[in-house]
């Protein structure tokens, strides 16, 4: 177990520790299957059925599921081993995928079996998220999240790269049964690499749809905890409704201009600031820096306003993912702020939020594209999303922040959100 707050860990450090390796791994690989399988069956269904609508719900299938499996479901991950959920996930989502390759079912029945079986992401995610922090300790436990993230990103254009090639080799069904495949190497890896765990809670009397609720509640009723989930929803969520208008924006640019390099750019940038946050910055200067990387989601989207060219919108773009950083000053904090018998529930919670924050600002941003010029929606949701840091900006700076300046790099930096700021 790694333990230190004196200095950045080394990611030689983090993979030194066999069960972070076993997470990794299995954690890379279950989203490289689920970015075949999406793609895979959103073609497939398109081939089928010639419905550009249900093609669309195929690829986006797992939004709605994971939502309300989130709002009433997210108490099984504290009730259940962890490893013994991560696996059995993973043995669902094989036979879930073994009958979608099998081609029996009706499309309409196809997505109702992803939506059902999708019900139980959200807790196999929280039951990952909160065995994080029991294997890696400290700021390690800080740089394996931001190692996570970048897997996440990282794995997803791998697994888009791998569909569009399965699909032209094998069809779509032939994809599906090498997703099938991954769903075993994924319950392999957790099965073999990770320490079988008791349940954080008693599984008790109550239902867990009872559970999930008042948990919930007590967890939105602390102070401090609702403090850092809004600081780790709003900000960020808001950026991303930006997103739902880059291929409108790049429509109105010139002719060689690319949605799809815009879209990259946002990724990379993200990567890019998990990447040297996570590593370089020392645990006291990340935490100190979390409000103003936050700012920095929100500042270059300004821009837009102007409408600029291809390149410069990269650049834009990339600055400004790199703010999702922030997060990692949030983290350590918010781990020490739930009560360790709800770390499941409480991660899944934060998870469940973003996604919903999230959809919710990419269908804002689309719907007012409607009405407004995409480069202005773009600049709006920088304007939203300083906005939010602001008026969070005493959660977002650490709880000494007001002795040092409201944490600044040697404690030099004005607060936007007035002197002697605390969390929230």
């Amino acid at each position: 177990m790694i333990v230190t707050d004196s200095r950045p860990v080394t990611f030689r450090e983090v993979f030194a520790v066999a069960e972070f390796r076993a997470l990794f791994g299995g954690y890379s690989v279950f989203v490289i299957g689920e970015t075949v399988k999406m793609l895979a069956l959103s073609v497939l269904i398109y081939e089928r059925t010639g419905s550009g609508l249900l093609a669309a719900l195929a690829y986006v299938t797992g939004f709605l599921p994971h939502a309300v499996g989130g709002v009433f479901l997210l108490a099984l991950a504290d009730r259940w081993p962890p490893r013994r959920l991560i696996v059995g996930y993973d043995l669902l989502r094989l036979a879930m995928v073994v009958v979608l390759a099998l081609g029996v079912l009706s499309p309409p029945a196809m997505l109702g079996l992803v939506a059902v079986v999708g019900l139980l992401a959200p807790v196999s995610s929280a039951a990952r998220s909160a065995l994080l922090p029991e294997i890696l300790h400290g700021d390690a436990y800080v740089l394996g999240r931001s190692v996570l993230t970048v897997a996440a990103g990282g794995t997803q254009v791998a697994g888009f790269a791998l569909g569009g090639l399965l699909l032209g080799l094998v069809g779509p069904y032939g994809a599906l049964w090498l997703t099938a495949a991954t769903c075993l190497l994924a319950a392999l890896l957790a099965r073999v690499g990770l320490t079988s765990r008791a349940p954080r809670v008693a599984t008790g009397t109550g239902s867990a749809v009872g559970e999930t609720w008042r948990v919930n509640r007590i967890l939105l009723a602390d102070r401090r905890v609702r403090g850092l989930l809004l600081a780790q929803w709003i900000p960020g969520s808001l950026l991303v409704g930006a997103d739902g208008v880059l291929v409108p924006y790049a429509a109105q640019l010139e002719p060689a201009a690319s949605a799809g390099l815009l879209l990259m750019a946002g990724a990379f940038g993200m990567l890019l600031g998990d990447l040297l946050v996570g590593r370089f910055v020392g645990p006291a200067r990340r935490e100190a820096l979390t409000p103003w990387l936050a700012l920095l989601l929100g500042v270059p989207l300004l821009a837009f306003v102007a409408e600029p060219s291809q390149w410069p919108a990269v650049v834009l773009l990339t600055v400004a993912t790199a703010g999702f950083a922030y997060h990692l000053g949030l983290a350590r904090r918010f781990l020490d702020a739930v009560p360790e018998a709800r770390r499941g529930q409480a991660f899944g919670l934060l998870g469940t939020g973003m996604m919903a924050g999230q959809g919710l600002a990419a269908a804002a941003g689309g719907a007012l594209s409607e009405v407004v010029a995409p480069g202005t929606v773009i600049a709006l949701a920088g304007v939203a999303s300083l906005t939010a840091t602001v008026v969070l900006w005493r959660t977002l700076a650490p709880p000494d922040a007001g002795a040092a300046g409201c944490g600044g790099p040697g404690g030099r930096l004005p607060c936007p959100g007035g002197e002697g700021a605390r969390p929230g």
